[in-house]
């Protein structure tokens, strides 16, 4: 641990820690915002959240919520009576929306839960290569980096993509994981 000097020198305690990055060579330590390095602050999202606070209690069935850290959608939920402690408990049934996987949670109702925030975008689907989906969004702009499902919808999505079909897919998305979970046909426009 460096020995800091000067008139502040008497006030740093082990507890100042981070307060050692903020010295200069002479072990005096900075005193304005700007004394400080040049340093850079970039910020790479656009700042939207990928989650939300809900009260267990303003839950449906048919909405989403984290259970286990996973996005599920809730397929069944029930309501105890309010025991000796005073709190009615919830239990949330959900299932992954991206794996299908079944979980269990039990809150009192008046707790918050996580709710994630889910989004469904269409892409016109322009073909299938090494398992990614070719796709084109709305503004004209393509994107390569989505697996083909691995199921009966990816077979047909396969099918119609060497046919030469016109059609659209939708695409899930929650805290940073994509799938897709529908496909229709593009009608032509006359």
């Amino acid at each position: 641990m460096k020995i800091l000097r000067g008139p502040y020198a008497r006030y740093v305690h082990t507890w100042c820690e981070p307060l050692l990055a903020l010295t200069t060579p002479d072990h005096n330590l900075v005193t304005k915002m700007n004394d400080a390095a040049d340093e850079i602050f970039e910020q790479a999202c656009s700042g939207a959240s990928k989650t939300y606070p809900k009260q267990c209690s303003a839950l449906k069935k048919g909405g989403h919520v984290l259970l286990k850290q996973r996005p599920c959608k809730i397929v069944e939920m029930s309501t105890s009576k309010t025991g000796k402690h005073g709190h009615a408990k919830v239990h949330l049934v959900g299932l992954d929306i991206f794996t299908g996987k079944k979980y269990e949670d039990v809150c009192p109702s008046t707790h918050n839960m996580i709710v994630p925030t889910i989004s469904r975008l269409d892409y016109q689907c322009i073909g299938v290569d090494e398992g990614y989906l070719s796709l084109l969004d709305d503004k004209g702009l393509t994107r390569n980096d989505l697996r083909l499902p691995d199921n009966d919808m990816g077979q047909d999505i396969q099918r119609k993509a060497e046919c030469g079909d016109d059609f659209v897919v939708t695409v899930q998305t929650a805290m940073d994981d994509e799938i897709v979970v529908a496909m229709k046909s593009m009608k032509a426009i006359d």
